[in-house]
């Protein structure tokens, strides 16, 4: 009785070439999915932020962005966030909520929030004093920190307005919105 496996036709160099490609396929993915621990930029930041009704009266300007982790626009965004979270810990509180999370449905409703990533900016009263929409950079995050940090007005970036005055004379009122009728939506962000 002879004792016979079958052949699979590789010899001992083929197999060691397959051992080694199939080590850098899991490196490469490991890397890719962000090393060994799989905690995001924005997931770190989010569990690290404080509630927002804490943010708000703590005396600190605010700066709010209401993201998704599907969101490119907001993944891109994240190292930048994390970026001027830690260079301005102790003058701005970033607080970041998940627009995906059902416990943020009543902020989503107050913010009108239908297009991310969506940011909220707060004075250190907790008054808002503006919002911007899409994706910022590094500087652009820069400028907007300083400006809430020395209770200056907002830089004029394309995307970022000053929060609404319902007391607005209706001429201008008609003016803003038929200027909004024209301009892309809040989705397309693309």
């Amino acid at each position: 009785m002879t004792n016979s496996t079958p052949n699979s036709g590789l010899g001992p160099s083929e197999r060691l070439l397959l051992v080694v490609l199939a080590a850098l396929l899991a490196a490469g993915l490991l890397w890719f999915r962000g090393g060994l621990n799989p905690e995001a930029p924005l997931e770190r930041l989010a569990r690290q932020s404080l509630d927002l009704p804490v943010a708000l009266r703590n005396g600190k300007p605010t700066l709010v962005e209401f993201y998704a982790d599907w969101c490119d626009a907001c993944r891109t965004m994240a190292p930048a966030m994390e970026t001027i979270e830690a260079r301005h810990r102790d003058q701005l509180d970033v607080v970041l909520l998940n627009v995906d999370n059902p416990r943020w449905q009543p902020e989503l409703d107050r913010y009108e929030v239908n297009g991310i990533p969506q940011l909220e900016l707060f004075n250190g009263a907790g008054e808002a004093v503006g919002l911007s929409i899409g994706a910022r950079s590094l500087a652009e995050l820069q400028a907007l920190s300083d400006a809430l940090i020395a209770g200056e007005p907002l830089p004029a970036l394309a995307g970022v307005g000053a929060v609404s005055n319902l007391n607005q004379p209706t001429e201008e009122v008609a003016a803003a919105e038929s200027s909004a009728a024209t301009m892309a939506g809040p989705r397309s962000h693309g």
